[in-house]
């Protein structure tokens, strides 16, 4: 017959399972040099964390300094040539010649670094790309086409930096 004792305890508890303070002394060291550990992790972890934040806000600070120096060296190149078609200009051929060379120098310029012209003389209006100043009645034109350009429109990979305004046809 079991003791009054052994009745009051709950199943599977007896005194072999029963801890020893030596082996909660040994556990509670052991869980408090894991959590030495732990924090070591945390605090290096936040640390890189920190780190990787200063190096990604500096890479950003640099890439907005210099952004515009791969367009600003091609463009050196053009002022070049504007200076010495300046000083070489003595008659008007020569003149044209050397705007004509300057003026490849800066669409090879413009498109080394992405930005396109948009010139939709003759094409459907587009209000994404397209700045209507006016319109106008033609009957040789289709509705709603560019008639004319009043001013280019430029892309800059593939973004709009600048629409083209245009004239528009409509009917009679």
């Amino acid at each position: 017959m079991s003791t009054p004792n052994e009745q009051d305890r709950p199943p599977g508890s007896d005194a072999a399972q029963a801890a020893q303070p030596g082996d909660l002394a040994t556990a509670l060291a052991a869980a408090e040099a894991r959590a030495l550990e732990s924090r070591d992790l945390y605090m290096r972890a936040l640390a890189e964390m920190e780190n990787i934040r200063k190096r990604a806000s500096r890479d950003v600070e640099q890439a907005h300094k210099y952004a515009v120096d791969r367009f600003a060296n091609d463009l050196v190149a053009v002022k070049d040539s504007l200076e010495l078609g300046l000083l070489a200009a003595g008659d008007a051929q020569t003149l044209r010649a050397g705007t004509e060379a300057t003026l490849k120098l800066l669409a090879k310029a413009f498109e080394k670094n992405g930005l396109t012209e948009i010139d939709p003389l003759g094409q459907q209006f587009n209000p994404e790309h397209h700045e209507a100043m006016a319109m106008q009645p033609s009957a040789e034109h289709v509705p709603d086409s560019v008639t004319q350009v009043v001013q280019k429109g430029y892309q800059l990979n593939g973004r709009l930096l600048r629409p083209a305004r245009v004239i528009v046809a409509r009917a009679p």
